[in-house]
């Protein structure tokens, strides 16, 4: 079963009070196809030990009185001897066991109450009565006259009915609500699909799980890749399922002609709003009062100036029902409504669906539609619009030129397949040289998402050499795209060769410089790139990029904040990956472990969403590390595994290396140095210069010393101090003084250590310092010197502590005590909520503030029943029972 969490807790809960011989009822009701039939067959797989009755009700057999009671019944009807004679007679009577008629309904119920009882005397009784609505009505009638009287039993009663549907009412029982799935759970029932594709079937079928899986099953090969506009429905008739054939459809041809062209119009539109519908609809002959047999029927509801359907198959069934010349003729009309009433971008796809052939006029109205919607971001529209309009599209120069952009704006929404499947309709040869400098950044998005990074720069460096003489403002956008795409395979050579194509442009002087020796010069290139920040995401990506790099950490992080902000406003969601994984690795640097899982949990999530593998292999590695600062060894190497399996055979060079060094933080605070000295070595290899490894320097340092090898670690010594001078950032230099002392002579091991400490002091990360300290104060008791070693032990137990980082709390603690310190476990101080989870962390701060489950999930990408859920857990840890109590203990 997907989702259905709160439902199923409910049932879960009166089965628990059935085995504590506490009797439950509930009346599951929901439209059809939501899911009633399926929580009933997840409360009997529930139904541990319990015997479980279940009746189904039939609508043919709705007549047959107490027939439903009778297949309720039929595998305890022995027990019916047991009870007292005028209960067993009127049941007998009730079946048809006896001659006699049912004189004394009364005596029926309180029969099926006892009977009940019989069956629950050796344990728990579960009954399941689905479909109640076709049940016949004595047999309601009995069943929740028992049901209303149970108390301390030991049975749960179950029924199902479907809302809306003629037949029995059953009245007066405890009911639960099933509307739709949200959108995680529900994009589970239809797999293999693009999320695009995903995303419009939920919104058709408004979460309902049966209309999800009938309405994929009828998706043409073409819109199962994507090709779908966002007008009503499909455009291309897909046959409905034969048993819909039988149900909806039959039903609908039962209406009278006019009814069934206003229910094709109302099924075409996508307002909802009656006017426009009804005046659509007088273009073909029908009037509003058409719209009476509709509602009467049950299809259609209206309030005010809205209309819907009652369900979303049967709004499926009136419009591929219809033939193909009704449904042109419906979204011509339509698009003349529409165009009255002001709404041209409505007009266009209507349009566009009315057409059987190339159209350049409505091409360019789509067009329009598409630039419309690129100026309010919202680029998977655009791409739509712009994809219709190269259907459209009779000159292939244009055609080609549309389906560049409808590509580009797939990837802006983060359909980087959906991008590569445009990209390849594009008609070649590209007489524009800007097109095809366009195309080649389309083929270069798919190669970096799903391939080489290395070749993805190597496809834009040559579009670059071919279009620089022609389109030089194409030019620094390619090769800023190249850029980025090389820092992802960890090529230092290739990274300077893109760069000084272009030397002279701040964007490609930072690794010009770099990597050619001119570090100055360099930083001063990233100055200009702060002091002047660029609009384009990337630009500021890389901005961020070469400030992470060059250990600015702080800032690196503002300028990861401000790109993650953009793409959440803008609606640019294909780059908000990317862009919180840059965000993940500052919090990384400035050792915020909490904010890394965080942040690094909703980017995958969302690279997951989006199908961006090569973005989701990064944000394992990135995941790992907090987990590997803990301890947490089965998380890492289930991360790093799934990270490595992506990265390897691409030539993801960064990523490997992220993954490796988490693997040997992990060893390495586990205490088996020479598996986290291989590991280390290994991650070393995979990037080409030292300045791209920097960071995990100082553990390959650490390793090679603790596992006896001092000499492995020369070079990493050297480059370390080298840049640390270089770059003149402190969080190196202390990482620097620290490895000194750890390699050099012992008499200037405590100047080093001295110096690392006060370098720590100026801020950056709280895990250095408290890795410091802990090396200072080994140091210190080696000597003897057991008091000044107890001050740094205990200072760096309280920072690993804070942070959770178990191992080398361990590690801490055992150094304190061989030193006299005292060992007793000392608890986080960073509040009460540090006994929440990073996720429940982070949903309590948003409601403590002010923001409701929908705003929570908005920011955290959760559904807001996925925030109930995780407020549902934190408030007893809490000792807290609302908001407003969760608040003040904050605050305090």
């Amino acid at each position: 079963m997907r989702g259905r969490y709160a439902e199923r807790e409910r049932i879960e809960r009166l089965l628990a009070d059935a085995r504590q011989g506490t009797s439950g009822v509930l009346l599951v009701h929901g439209e059809a196809g939501i899911g009633k039939t399926a929580l009933l067959d997840h409360a009997a797989g529930r139904a541990d030990g319990a015997r479980v009755l279940r009746v189904e009700g039939i609508e043919s057999e709705m007549e047959m009185a107490f027939g439903g009671l009778h297949q309720l019944f039929l595998p305890v009807m022995d027990l019916v001897e047991a009870l007292p004679e005028p209960q067993a007679a009127a049941l007998r009577s009730a079946f048809g066991l006896s001659s006699d008629g049912v004189r004394d309904r009364f005596s029926v119920g309180l029969a099926v109450l006892t009977l009940l009882s019989e069956a629950a005397a050796d344990g728990p009784l579960l009954c399941l009565v689905d479909d109640a609505q076709w049940l016949d009505q004595p047999s309601v009638d009995m069943l929740t006259f028992a049901a209303r009287r149970l108390r301390a039993e030991g049975v749960v009663m179950i029924f199902a009915v479907r809302d809306g549907a003629p037949g029995a009412a059953v009245k007066g029982l405890p009911h639960l609500l099933v509307e739709g799935l949200d959108r995680a759970d529900a994009a589970e029932l239809v797999p293999g699909l693009p999320p695009y594709v995903v995303d419009r079937l939920i919104e058709e079928a408004r979460g309902n799980p049966l209309a999800l899986i009938e309405l994929s099953a009828a998706l043409t090969p073409a819109q199962r890749a994507g090709r779908l506009g966002p007008s009503a429905l499909p455009e291309a008739a897909a046959g409905l399922p034969v048993r819909l054939q039988d149900g909806f459809l039959e039903q609908l041809r039962r209406l009278p002609e006019a009814a069934q062209v206003v229910l094709l119009v109302a099924a075409a539109d996508d307002t909802g709003n009656l006017t426009v519908v009804l005046r659509a609809a007088g273009r073909l002959g029908s009037a509003v009062e058409d719209l009476e047999p509709a509602e009467r029927a049950g299809f259609l509801l209206l309030s005010g100036e809205a209309l819907r359907f009652r369900h979303p198959l049967v709004r499926y069934a009136a419009y591929q029902g219809a033939p193909l010349a009704r449904r042109i003729a419906a979204h011509r009309a339509l698009a003349e409504a529409l165009g009255e009433a002001g709404q041209a971008h409505r007009r266009a796809w209507h349009l566009a669906a009315a057409s059987t052939g190339p159209d350049e006029g409505v091409a360019e109205e789509l067009e329009r539609v598409a630039e419309w919607a690129d100026s309010r971001q919202a680029m998977a529209s655009a791409s739509a619009a712009y994809e219709r309009a190269a259907q459209l599209s009779a000159n292939p120069q244009v055609r080609a030129r549309r389906l560049v952009s409808a590509a580009q704006r797939a990837a802006d929404a983060g359909q980087d397949e959906r991008c590569g499947a445009l990209a390849d309709q594009v008609p070649l040869p590209l007489e524009d040289p800007g097109v095809a400098a366009s195309f080649t950044r389309a083929r270069a998005v798919v190669e970096l998402g799903y391939r080489r990074p290395g070749t993805a720069a190597r496809i834009l460096v040559d579009s670059a050499d071919l279009t620089g003489v022609e389109r030089p403002d194409m030019m620094v956008s390619l090769l800023t795209d190249a850029v980025h795409a090389a820092f992802s395979s960890g090529d230092a050579a290739l990274i300077e060769e893109i760069a000084l194509r272009s030397p002279t442009l701040p964007v490609l002087a930072v690794p010009a410089g770099l990597f050619g020796g001119d570090v100055p010069g360099a930083l001063e290139a990233v100055r200009t790139l702060v002091d002047t920040p660029a609009n384009g995401v990337m630009d500021r990506l890389m901005t961020g990029i070469y400030l992470q790099l060059t250990g600015d950490h702080s800032a690196a992080r503002e300028v990861a904040a401000g790109v993650v902000a953009h793409c959440r406003d803008q609606g640019v969601s294909g780059w908000l990956p990317t862009a919180l994984h840059l965000l993940v690795q500052t919090e990384l640097s400035l050792g915020r472990h909490d904010e890394v899982s965080v942040r690094a949990v909703e980017a995958l999530q969302l690279a997951e969403y989006y199908d961006l593998a090569h973005r989701a292999a990064h944000l394992r590695a990135a995941l790992a590390m907090p987990a590997a600062v803990r301890g947490e060894e089965e998380r890492v190497r289930t991360l790093t595994d799934e990270a490595l399996e992506y990265t390897r055979p691409r030539g993801v060079g960064r990523g490997t290396a992220d993954a490796l060094w988490a693997r040997g933080v992990l060893e390495l605070g586990l205490g088996r140095a020479e598996a986290a000295l291989e590991q280390l070595e290994t991650a070393g290899r995979e990037v080409t210069h030292p300045l791209l490894c920097l960071p995990l320097l100082p553990d390959l340092i650490e390793a090679a010393v603790r596992a006896g090898r001092p000499e492995r670690a020369s070079d990493a010594v050297r480059s370390l101090g080298e840049w640390a001078t270089a770059l003149g950032r402190d969080g190196f230099a202390a990482a620097a003084r620290r490895c000194q002392a750890l390699t050099g002579p012992d008499g200037e091991a405590e100047e080093h250590f001295v110096a690392a400490l006060a370098l720590h002091e100026g801020g950056g990360s709280a895990y250095e310092r408290a890795r410091t300290a802990l090396l200072y104060g080994e140091w210190l008791r080696r000597l003897r010197r057991h008091i000044d070693a107890r001050d740094q032990l205990r200072a760096a137990l309280d920072g690993f502590e804070r942070l959770g980082a178990r191992p080398w709390a361990d590690r801490a603690r055992t150094e304190l005590g061989a030193a006299g310190g005292e060992t007793g476990l000392t608890a986080r101080e960073d509040g009460p909520i540090s006994v929440l989870s990073p996720q429940e962390r982070e949903v309590v701060r948003l409601a403590a503030a002010g923001a409701s489950n929908r705003e929570i999930g908005a920011q955290l990408f959760l559904s807001p029943r996925t925030v109930g859920h995780h407020l549902y857990r934190a408030f007893p840890k809490l000792g807290v029972t609302s908001r407003t109590e969760l608040a003040d203990l904050l605050a305090s």
